[in-house]
């Protein structure tokens, strides 16, 4: 997907969440939905717009495209049990996800941009693709140089939630290891996912 530029706090407050998660977003998400004056006007959502609501929910939460959605939709198909919980179980478990799940960033964006820049070891190795899939006993640490290392000690500091329990974080070495798969209960998105799966089964 093409890094999304435009205006978060908007997005926030159109599919009514904290989808995006910096600071300026967050804030504005807080303010009251209409303008001082103006009277709200009822609007009356129609099904598939719903639908399209959710899967906007899910596209801008983990930064896909359409056609990476829809691959993930395709291979959540193949597996056995609910599709849509599946598609959203492959969805925590990117790399950048679960990067971002450890406490290591502020921000999924900020996690995808590290990926990407090839701050994190994948295993001991160099690894630059946000998507990957992360499987049990995968080990992720920081790469080694110092201003890397601080950038992110800077965010550890900073974290005041919880590090997602299939997650084992060594802070004083930055190394992620995943102990075991997500389960549903723990899926961070909160989506009626029923509606996209049957939105992209048309």
């Amino acid at each position: 997907m093409a890094r999304y530029t435009g205006p978060r706090a908007r997005v926030n407050r159109r599919l009514g969440g904290v989808i995006f998660e910096n600071d300026g977003a967050v804030r504005a998400f807080d303010r009251k939905p209409n303008p001082p004056g103006m009277a709200p006007r009822p609007r009356k959502q129609s099904t598939y717009g719903e639908a399209m609501r959710e899967k906007q929910k899910i596209k801008y939460y983990y930064g896909l495209g359409e056609r990476q959605l829809r691959q993930l939709f395709h291979r959540a198909k193949r597996m056995d049990g609910n599709t849509g919980e599946n598609m959203l179980l492959l969805c925590e478990r990117r790399f950048d996800s679960v990067v971002r799940l450890s406490g290591l960033t502020k921000t999924r964006a900020q996690a995808r941009q590290g990926v990407g820049h090839g701050h994190f070891l994948l295993n001991g190795k160099k690894h630059d693709v946000p998507s990957t899939k992360i499987a049990v006993g995968d080990v992720i640490h920081v790469k080694r140089r110092k201003n890397v290392s601080e950038l992110y000690r800077n965010c550890q500091e900073m974290f005041s939630g919880e590090v997602a329990s299939w997650l084992s974080v060594d802070s004083a070495q930055q190394e992620i290891v995943v102990t075991r798969l997500p389960m549903v209960e723990e899926i961070t998105l909160p989506v009626d996912v029923g509606m996209v799966v049957e939105l992209l089964s048309r």
